[in-house]
């Protein structure tokens, strides 16, 4: 999909993406990669081990980023094999214009190999109810953690609490090295993404836990939400807020990576004007929180 036709998507696409009941979760994985629990033959891990950005996507069932026993995307391969996330996030940004996902999730990397990494924040709608993220074991030929669409509601449609898993590394079939360290051995043709638990170096344990855990649920109410504008929509250096039937408290602009990129506090207004001339060009997500904490995210084209 060339940059026109995605711009032409965004333009057309329905602009609400919040109306619908909304959750606030938290995602944290604790690592367990270790000697004593991963012991390799030369007596230590290597000198370097540590971990990628945790990176990921939330979206709904009609679009997969990774399945264990199929092909790797090249998104997925560059992040197993380099730790690198911008082919992943072009990937999602395809899925986000073709409205079956709606945010990338980019979280933070850890220089260790045991440790933390944890992404605070990431809100969703129940038409984008599955998160699936990623991170390289690194270094490696190309071993990954991965999780694939996982549901963050019930079979009766209501937000889980808590999600624990159990990780276990993966083998992205797209180098055949058979060691953290080893030359890069471009597997031809390439594999399926396959687990490694038990297979050398890796023992039968888990390499790491993940923890999913509900912060709150949010919702604005759909009648008020769909008043709510930003015009005008494409903007160049400024665009204006109209809530006619809401107070607006705070102003949240993300990129398409989900880094915030601008924030402002509001004394509870219905309409307010919003400085982007700092900004560069391209897709952005405007998060409105209102009086009453509900919040509720547009989609914005800067140009």
């Amino acid at each position: 999909m060339n940059k026109t036709t995605f711009l032409f998507f965004i333009l057309l696409a329905p602009a609400l993406l919040w109306s619908q009941d909304a959750a606030r979760y938290t995602v944290s994985f604790e690592s367990n990669w270790s000697q004593e629990a991963h012991p390799h033959s030369s007596g230590s891990l290597p000198a370097s081990a540590h971990w990628s950005r945790l990176v990921g996507v939330t979206h709904n069932s009609d679009v997969q980023f990774l399945s264990m026993g199929t092909l790797a995307t090249p998104g997925i391969e560059d992040v197993a094999e380099l730790g690198s996330n911008a082919a992943f996030f072009n990937e999602v940004d395809v899925a986000i214009a073709a409205n079956t996902a709606n945010q990338s999730l980019n979280g933070p990397d850890l220089d260790t190999p045991l440790g933390t990494m944890e992404i605070t924040s990431i809100e969703t709608t129940t038409e984008f109810p599955l998160i699936t993220l990623v991170s390289m074991i690194a270094p490696s030929p190309d071993w990954m953690i991965a999780v694939n669409s996982i549901s963050l509601v019930d079979s009766e449609g209501d937000w889980i609490e808590e999600i624990v898993l159990d990780l276990y590394p993966y083998d992205a079939g797209t180098d055949s090295g058979p060691d953290y360290t080893s030359p890069n051995m471009d597997t031809d043709p390439q594999d399926l993404i396959s687990s490694l638990q038990g297979v050398s170096p890796f023992s039968s344990e888990p390499i790491g836990t993940l923890t999913i855990s509900l912060e709150t649920i949010l919702s604005v109410d759909d009648n008020r939400a769909q008043q709510i504008s930003l015009n005008p929509n494409p903007a160049i250096d400024i665009f204006r807020i109209e809530a006619p039937n809401s107070a607006i408290t705070e102003v949240e602009i993300y990129s398409a990576i989900g880094q915030r990129v601008k924030h402002m506090r509001l004394t509870g207004v219905q309409e307010a004007n919003v400085e982007i001339s700092d900004l560069k060009s391209g897709i952005y997500l405007v998060r409105l929180t209102t009086a009453e904490n509900k919040t509720l995210v547009r989609k914005l084209v800067k140009q």
